[in-house]
């Protein structure tokens, strides 16, 4: 009997390596297949999710996600380019996010808060279903950040990534460094606990709430129109300044870091224990 399999060759480059099992890492190799399997199928068979591929070659042809696979294919296929232009070829997504948002999984419950700490829109809860971010990250254009290759291969996801690091702060780094976000940082910005946009108050507006210590001690003050908390400059805010800028890649006290920026509202140390920059 005569058999229908067929061989293509595949090169995956950069980052999608981590996907595949050593033997096929940085070499071409041999797929077999059979029928005509779309290349989305087939790229997702060999363990790559399709969010994180940007570009596919065919015998040195830009094609999409539906070109289907015939015997004999060369296919290259290269990561998500946040910040190389290849206008000029078939991306497989859209535009990159200038201002991109964020919707993490379950597990990046850390990495959600330094997301915030360093400005970045960011949505987390800790029982979010999947289909339940994957619905989210759709209608308000969000990216999904998850270390759960699975949900990056549902076929509703246009725009996530897997997290390589295991320690949050290495997290931050690899999501500033992915997505080229050094110039986007606006630390304090945010609320760590409910991710609204905090505002400027008068000691005023917040004295009644305030600890005696803090009283006597603080002068300025920003507080969460969402969920009403109140943050002022507590012990660990210069350490937490000096982190964010060294994720960022740039001296603590630089003016051209946004870390380093005096007129950004600090985070309150004092107020929440936890919240120090891990």
């Amino acid at each position: 009997m005569r058999s229908d399999s067929q061989i293509a060759h595949f090169r995956f480059y950069e980052e999608l390596n981590v996907f595949l099992p050593p033997r096929c890492r940085k070499v071409e190799f041999d797929y077999s297949f059979s029928g005509r399997p779309s290349l989305k199928d087939a790229i997702e068979s060999l363990g790559v999710p399709h969010p994180e591929v940007d570009l596919i070659l065919v015998n040195g042809l830009s094609v999409g996600f539906e070109q289907r696979l015939q015997d004999g294919d060369r296919v290259s296929v290269y990561p998500v380019f946040e910040a190389l232009d290849i206008s000029g070829v078939t991306r497989l997504r859209p535009a990159p996010l200038r201002n991109p948002r964020f919707i993490l999984d379950v597990h990046l419950g850390r990495l959600a808060r330094l997301l915030r700490l360093a400005g970045f829109d960011t949505l987390y809860s800790n029982d979010q279903a999947d289909l339940a971010i994957i619905d989210t990250a759709a209608v308000e254009g969000r990216i999904i950040l998850t270390r759960d290759i699975g949900l990056l291969k549902h076929g509703q996801v246009s725009r996530g990534y897997w997290i390589r690091h295991q320690k949050p702060a290495a997290q931050l780094a690899e999501v500033i460094e992915k997505f080229d976000l050094s110039s986007k940082l606006q630390p304090f910005t945010r609320c760590l606990e409910c991710n609204f946009p905090v505002e400027t108050v008068s000691k005023e507006e917040v004295l009644d709430a305030l600890p005696p210590r803090v009283r006597e001690r603080q002068e300025f003050f920003i507080r969460c129109p969402g969920c009403g908390r109140i943050y002022w400059p507590g012990t660990h805010y210069q350490s937490m300044r000096e982190r964010l800028a060294g994720v960022a890649g740039l001296r603590p006290g630089d003016s051209s870091s946004p870390a380093g920026n005096d007129g950004l509202s600090p985070a309150d140390a004092g107020m929440h224990p936890g919240g120090e920059f891990p």
